[in-house]
Formats: C-alpha cells, structure tokens, sequence
C-alpha cells in the first residue's frame, strides 16, 4: 500500500536544483506540501550530474 499524502495550505520554493534540493523538494512533497524547485541553468543535478565517477568506490555519479 502507498502512503497517503496529505495536501497542507501554502507551498514551498526552493532555490538550487543541486542534490540537496531536490531532496529537499522530495521531502517537503511527502509532508503534503506544493513545492516550487527553482534552478538557474538549464539542468538539475548540480556538480553532480556533471561528474563521471565518485570517490571512494568509482561509482558511476548518475
């Protein structure tokens, strides 16, 4: 079974589509609020969507 979601008057903006922000933005949405994600460039994901691997285990970042 999913998770009920509740819808809570007001909404939230948040500025960066970095990692953080989207994990902002994905916690905020589960606590029943709207959210607004704002980014400046054209693609979210930060730094991290522009790196090929990650230390310490060589991952793959995306």
């Amino acid at each position: 079974m999913g998770k009920a979601i509740l819808h809570r008057e007001g909404a939230v903006m948040i500025l960066g589509g970095g990692i953080a922000g989207i994990q902002a933005a994905l916690d905020m949405t589960e606590l029943g609020y709207y959210v607004y994600l704002v980014e400046k460039s054209a693609a979210v994901g930060g730094v991290m969507a522009q790196l090929d691997k990650t230390f310490p285990t060589n991952d793959c970042s995306l």
